[in-house]
């Protein structure tokens, strides 16, 4: 099957999506371990989550960022998490999607939440053709992701470490099967026709 230029590719089940996120291990590590995000965790500040596990380590070189050494794969209910698509803006102005410029920064004040359109990563985490969505959350969007929606929390720093370890090593073949399997998320059109950017 044919990659959309634009998609949301995940590991998922009836009812929930896996997204990624990276800290440091004083708010990753309890985060595990207590399934919840710690109170040290800001919730007055936007949080980007991604279903992307490759799109997560181009972003934190593989745990390797300062500040970003514990990779999490947070569990979510499908419900919140298309009650962020519904509610988000795209982050930036496109022709076409908004009628002109004042609308689109009207729509992204108001909005718990925005997404990006990143180029998707392959295992040596170059770009490329096809986008992955980056989903910020803020406002009244935290508080649900950290309280309703949130359903388990794992450290997958040791899988992101063997990975990489092995992409470093040459065997892409081995890398590619320790991968999460990601697949197409049944998005309803209606849910992403104001963000398809």
């Amino acid at each position: 099957m044919e990659d959309p230029r634009r998609g949301i590719r995940a590991v998922h089940s009836e009812s929930t999506i896996t997204v990624y996120q990276a800290y440091s291990p004083e708010i990753g590590l309890p985060a595990a371990s207590e399934g919840r995000f710690p109170a040290r965790w800001k919730r007055d500040r936007m949080t980007w989550i991604k279903p992307s596990f490759l799109w997560m380590m181009y972003r934190c070189g593989w745990g390797s960022k300062a500040g970003q050494e514990t990779v999490l794969a947070v569990e979510i209910s499908r419900a919140g998490f298309e009650w962020a698509l519904r509610h988000a803006s795209l982050s930036s102005y496109v022709r076409g999607v908004h009628p002109d410029q004042a609308t689109w920064q009207r729509e992204l004040r108001r909005a718990p939440a925005r997404v990006q359109w990143d180029p998707e990563r392959d295992l040596r985490l170059q770009p490329l053709p096809y986008r992955s969505l980056q989903l910020g959350l803020s406002g009244e969007a935290v508080r649900r992701y950290a309280d309703e929606w949130t359903v388990a929390i794992r450290d997958v720093t040791p899988l992101a470490r063997e990975i990489h370890s092995l992409v470093s090593g040459g065997d892409l073949d081995s890398a590619a099967r320790l991968l999460p399997q990601e697949r197409p998320y049944p998005a309803a059109d209606g849910l992403l026709a104001h963000l398809r950017g």
